[in-house]
């Protein structure tokens, strides 16, 4: 339909930093039995597919519970030579589905998904995050996190087999730089 198309041209300003694809979004397995409370705690990220909202270096998260259930998460990154942080909710939709959580980071915004497609709690997580326009087009996120600034090579090409086996265009991923004193 026309209006779908002029839709689309709409919203082409917003999604240009992003990553979209024609089509709905694809549908991954997640981690089986998952644990929040394992998660928790800090991870950086080694590896992303892009997103407007991060253009710094050493970018990390912080997840932690509060006392109403929901998780607190803390993202910080180094840019433009300071440290920038952006605090968030992250929630459990579906008790059923523990490793399909939803981050908002203002009361204005949605829940987007953020799926842990795999993770060992200790060193990786692997977390897919897809947004469908219209079943139109799709606009999706991957990101390749570590309990550590460094993960070994074949980890990270574990990482992304596992992205690609699961129907995600990886593409146009990066590594983030994390070459950072702790700051």
């Amino acid at each position: 339909t026309m209006s779908a198309v002029y839709l689309v041209l709409l919203l082409l300003p917003l999604i240009s930093a992003q990553t979209f694809h024609w089509g709905p979004c694809p549908n991954p397995a997640v981690q089986p039995g998952f644990n929040v409370e394992k998660y928790l705690g800090k991870w950086y990220e080694i590896e992303k597919l892009p997103a407007s909202f991060e253009r710094g270096k050493c970018i990390e998260a912080n997840y932690a519970l509060r006392k109403d259930g929901t998780i607190r998460v803390l993202n910080s990154q180094f840019y433009k030579d300071k440290v920038r942080t952006a605090e968030g909710t992250a929630v459990i939709p579906d008790m059923r589905e523990m490793a399909k959580l939803g981050v908002s980071f203002s009361y204005f915004t949605p829940y987007s998904p953020y799926w842990v497609l795999t993770t060992d709690y200790t060193s990786l997580a692997v977390v897919y995050s897809c947004t469908d326009i219209l079943r139109l087009f799709h606009v999706d996120y991957a990101w390749i996190l570590s309990r550590s600034r460094f993960l070994p090579t074949e980890t990270v090409r574990y990482a992304k087999q596992l992205l690609v086996r699961e129907g995600i265009d990886i593409s146009r991923m990066k590594a983030t730089d994390q070459n950072c004193k702790d700051i």
